[in-house]
């Protein structure tokens, strides 16, 4: 992997990272009747995302890339499931509410991940850590008022849940530090893949969708991919604490790029999504300055 010195660097790779993701609900919005094919979507894009992987790490650490499926162990199973659930779980969000609203439900992730460490992990939390909790809890609260429409509260829902698989990802790299991370993520890959081949199978579906279709599915996992990659890199010098502030590029460009006139969506969030949005940018940012130990893995939509 690339090895980097400069401080400077890391943080424009790592922001380089978040804006990539961040391009995922544009993408997303350009599909065909989205809600029609989204497990023709999920299909295609755990390919995508299981052959880039491993592409990436044949060409990191050769022939032998493979033997790291054999490190995995329970905690690489986990963390694959719930990683493979939040790729499910982003799809049906997004396409039953605003971009909006589905990124800010990904952007309570530390949170969730702070519970699930404190429930499973037995890792404390401090007061300060509880209000940042207390803050973004009612920020989403507040966005869930919005139960009509476009911006349904099943839209919200999922998109927390999307939230929650994530976390379960970040909380078994915790569990076992040594549990090799990019090969995990090759599993959620496969593992939506499959998933997606037996209902669809069931349902007597075909596999892929529209030519169109197709190319942007391919091109959501490849951003992922590529968005991953580089946020590994950059993250090797970038405190904690400055990562997850940098990680906001994620949340604010995907929300901007479906705003965006000129671009074609004009998805402009609503009053509700603003307001509770603010609360939940507000108690990140604070989480990121008290906490000098947390580490997010964030993202992987």
């Amino acid at each position: 992997m690339l090895n980097i010195k400069d401080h400077r660097f890391a943080i424009t790779i790592t922001l380089l990272a978040g804006i990539f993701w961040s391009f995922g609900p544009y993408v997303v919005r350009h599909i065909d009747q989205p809600e029609t094919v989204p497990w023709q979507y999920l299909f295609t894009r755990g390919i995508v995302i299981f052959a880039l992987l491993n592409l990436f790490l044949f060409f990191e650490e050769g022939k032998e890339f493979y033997k790291n499926y054999f490190k995995i162990g329970i905690a690489g199973i986990i963390g694959g499931l719930g990683l493979g659930t939040a790729m499910i779980t982003f799809i049906w969000s997004i396409t039953s509410t605003s971009a909006a609203i589905t990124l800010l439900c990904l952007a309570a992730m530390p949170f969730i991940t702070a519970l699930l460490g404190f429930l499973f992990l037995k890792e404390e939390i401090s007061p300060n850590v509880w209000l940042a909790i207390i803050i973004a809890t009612v920020g989403i609260f507040i966005m869930a008022f919005e139960t009509t429409g476009k911006n349904s509260l099943e839209g919200l829902l999922f998109g927390l849940a999307s939230a929650l698989g994530f976390s379960i990802f970040s909380v078994s790299l915790r569990w076992k530090k040594d549990t090799p991370k990019f090969t995990t993520v090759a599993i959620a890959g496969i593992f939506c893949a499959a998933f997606s081949l037996v209902v669809l199978l069931i349902q007597d579906k075909s596999l892929i969708s529209s030519s169109k279709n197709q190319a942007l599915f391919s091109i959501h996992g490849t951003i992922v991919c590529l968005g991953l990659i580089l946020y590994s890199i950059g993250s090797k010098l970038i405190p904690a604490a400055e990562l997850t502030l940098l990680s906001l590029t994620e949340v604010i460009g995907g929300i901007f790029w479906v705003w965006l006139p000129v671009l074609g969506i004009n998805e402009v969030p609503t009053n509700n999504t603003i307001i509770g949005g603010f609360l939940i940018f507000m108690s990140i940012i604070y989480y990121s300055l008290i906490i000098q130990g947390n580490r997010r893995f964030i993202g992987l939509n």
